[in-house]
Formats: structure tokens, C-alpha cells, sequence
């Protein structure tokens, strides 16, 4: 009877949300163009890992640029498939370099992709090393973590380098009924620092916060309203509840068990 009273309050209280706690752009003005802020493009960090392939007309000159194909094995974090294989990665070090083959240290960090191919083309140009090559940067361990009132928290990869907030959160599953649309937190770290964005899902002004576009290891947190919160509680409290009528069982037993062997005797 407790549980189905608790049930009851629950459902009442949810179907008592409005929907302006639930609609996402609510101040959207529909069928009027709106200016789309430039994003910024994912800067390559220290502990970032690039996939740097070199391509030219003479597949030996490019081999020379490239990291040798690595075999997968099962059990490991990287396994594709069975029998995969794949290129491997260079890893940015703690000052922002990456060793390259034949060209030597690469200082990387701060640069987008782009930029990155631009540098290794114009350093193999320069030494007249190949003349007609085509390079390929793509980062690969760009991921975000999504938690809190979603409905598959956990971590994804993403394929790119190019993320907003909500396409992130539809990889979740979207937002519960018990998330709050008006308390979504980005947390970021660059540059040795941390920093929390608090974005509003029902308002268009997140499409100007500089946490719309996310970046490699962003955390994603949606704070639970005070229905969750208190079911947490009431689920918490039940247990201490159901802790404590087993214990006075089990002393009652006991003591029941004593005055029986004594009056026995």
C-alpha cells in the first residue's frame, strides 16, 4: 500500500510539469532566417592522438611518412574486429609536439586539422621530399562523456571533428521527463584550466554559448528535478527503513531464543 501511495504521488506531481519546463527554443521565432555565429574549429591538445596519413603517386616515397599497420588484439580497447588491423596513432606530448617521421618534432598543439595538414605538406614540399601528395589529419580520440537525467549516459566517439550540444544529447537518447531542460552543464578543460558552461535547452540563446559546439572530452551533465531527486530520497529512506525492522527482527529473535534455552533450564 506504501509503494502504490508513493507511485501516485509521483505520477501526480509529474503530470503536473508544464510545458514550459519541457519544450526545447521556445523563443524561436520560426521561418525567420537567423545569423549562424561562426564556429570554432577543435584545436589540437596535449594527450590528443592524430591519425596523420601521407598519400602520393609513389606509394614507397608515402610509406616513408606513414606508421607502419599495426595488428589488433582481442581483449584490447582498439579491437575493430577479429583479425583487424589498423594504422596507428601519434600522440601529442605534454608540450604539444608529436614526433614525425623524417621531418622530425612537430610543435601541433593549438593547431586545427586543417592547419596541421597544411604544415606537414609545406615541410615535405620545402625539403623537395614528394611533390604530388595528399595528407589526411583526423583526430582519434575525440569523445564526450553525457551523464545525469539522459537516457543512455555513458561516453561516445565521435566520427569528425565537428559536434553540436544537441546532436550529443541525441546520442543519449535525449533528455527524461525528469531533466532539467534549463540546467544542462558543459564542463571543458584547456589549456590546463577548467571551465563550467550552464546552458538553458529552452531558450535559443544556446545556440550563441561557446559550449553549443563541443569539444574533445567535454562532459555533459543534466541536473535531475526535484521528483527524481525525492525518489532517490524515498528509495534511500526504504532501505534504512527495511535495514532497521530486520535488525529488531534479528534481536528479537535472539532474545527470544535466550529466555527459551533459560526457562528450558
Amino acid at each position: 500500500m506504501r509503494i502504490l501511495l508513493i507511485s501516485c504521488l509521483i505520477l501526480l506531481l509529474t503530470s503536473c510539469n508544464s510545458t514550459d519546463k519541457i519544450v526545447y527554443l521556445q523563443n524561436a521565432e520560426l521561418n525567420t532566417p537567423e545569423k549562424i555565429l561562426p564556429e570554432q574549429s577543435i584545436t589540437i591538445q596535449p594527450k590528443d592522438m592524430m591519425s596523420i596519413i601521407v598519400s602520393s603517386k609513389d606509394p614507397k616515397l608515402a610509406t616513408l611518412f606513414n606508421l607502419p599497420i599495426s595488428s589488433v588484439q582481442a581483449g584490447t580497447d582498439l579491437i575493430l574486429s577479429s583479425g583487424a588491423q589498423r594504422l596507428g596513432g601519434y600522440i601529442v606530448d605534454l608540450d604539444g609536439n608529436i614526433d614525425f617521421p623524417i621531418l622530425g618534432k612537430l610543435h601541433v598543439a593549438g593547431l586545427n586539422r586543417w592547419q596541421l595538414q597544411e604544415l606537414i605538406k609545406t615541410e615535405i614540399r620545402e625539403r623537395d621530399l614528394i611533390k604530388d601528395l595528399i595528407v589526411t589529419v583526423e583526430f582519434m580520440n575525440f569523445k564526450v562523456s553525457i551523464l545525469g537525467e539522459v537516457k543512455s549516459p555513458g561516453s561516445y566517439s565521435i566520427d569528425g571533428d565537428k559536434v553540436n550540444l544537441l546532436e550529443a544529447l541525441s546520442m543519449a537518447g535525449d533528455l527524461t521527463i525528469h531533466g532539467l531542460r534549463d540546467e544542462v552543464y558543459v564542463i571543458r578543460e584547456n589549456n590546463n584550466k577548467r571551465q563550467s558552461f550552464k546552458i538553458d535547452l529552452r531558450s535559443k540563446d544556446l545556440f550563441s554559448s561557446p559550449a553549443y559546439y563541443l569539444k574533445q572530452n567535454d562532459i555533459i551533465y543534466v541536473k535531475p528535478d526535484k521528483v527524481k531527486a525525492g525518489q532517490s530520497t524515498i528509495n534511500q529512506n526504504s532501505m534504512k527503513s527495511v535495514t532497521l525492522w530486520i535488525s529488531i527482527a534479528s534481536l528479537l529473535t535472539s532474545v527470544g531464543i535466550l529466555v527459551a534455552n533459560i526457562l528450558d533450564n
